[in-house]
């Protein structure tokens, strides 16, 4: 877009909900950065003026204005008076493109650091789903642990797993709050050799979205997995939620000599 003042297109009222607790300038804030992130809003161009974006968003041109000033705060964009607000790379944030299994060392590769945040942990019983990746008994006692990954200080990946009760109990809530949990599950006797995943596409929960710093429903990368032990018994199941302007999964292939398949 040359010039974004003069078509904001979409309808950007629907994206925003005055019933979360985010503040709807916020709200407002993570659409328009998700636009600029995207290339909707290119480098250079200028985004439409406050009174066009509070027609557009069905808010007022004071919460438009602080939602351009946080644009502004995160070097995304620079105001200036008479020319309006340019659109500039200075918080263009890296994208990771790896696999599930290598991320991690991906990251390392690349000298970005992550940080981890516990935020939630409970002994509760295992629903369907749980109780039959984990091959357990429907209500059987589960670890359940929220955390919550960032990159460079934003928020990368918002991920829940359940571990069975039987081999959460080899390790302390204060140890799964500064060891990756693959670690402590080895040094339960429980390591993974084997793991199976799902991967689709799903809709930002008010959880996520709030955690994850995006708009409420709006894409995210949704992963699925469960360990497996030496002894063929599950170990551990992993729900993931990643931002896809922060990470894309990439693998390789290569068709076996002979056949119509592919490795």
């Amino acid at each position: 877009m040359a010039d974004g003042a003069s078509d904001i297109g979409g309808d950007y009222a629907g994206l925003l909900n005055g019933t979360l607790p985010t503040p709807l300038y916020h709200q407002v804030y993570l659409v328009l950065r998700e636009r600029i992130q995207s290339g909707i809003y290119a480098e250079g161009s200028t985004l439409p003026g406050e009174q066009e974006l509070a027609r557009a968003f069905d808010v007022s041109r004071i919460t438009v204005k602080r939602a351009l000033n946080e644009l502004a705060a995160n070097n995304l964009v620079t105001r200036h008076r008479g020319r309006g607000t340019i659109v500039t790379l200075g918080g263009v944030i890296p994208m990771v493109s790896g696999s599930f299994e290598t991320l991690i060392s991906s990251l390392r590769s690349m000298g970005l650091a992550t940080e981890v945040e516990l935020l939630e942990v409970a002994d509760e019983p295992a629903d369907a789903l749980v109780a039959a990746r984990l091959k357990l008994e429907p209500g059987a006692t589960v670890q359940r642990a929220v955390r919550l990954r960032k990159l460079q200080g934003e928020p990368f990946s918002y991920l829940t797993t359940y571990v069975p009760s039987v081999i959460a109990g080899r390790y302390s809530i204060e140890e799964l709050r500064s060891t990756p949990l693959l670690m402590l599950l080895e040094r339960a006797g429980a390591g993974a050799v084997e793991a199976e995943q799902w991967i689709t596409a799903a809709s930002a929960s008010p959880t996520v979205s709030a955690c994850l710093d995006v708009p409420s429903g709006s894409p995210v990368l949704k992963i699925e997995r469960t360990m497996i032990g030496a002894d063929g018994a599950p170990v551990q199941m992993i729900v993931g939620h990643y931002r896809p302007d922060r990470f894309q999964y990439h693998m390789k292939s290569q068709r076996q000599s002979g056949t119509e398949g592919w490795t």
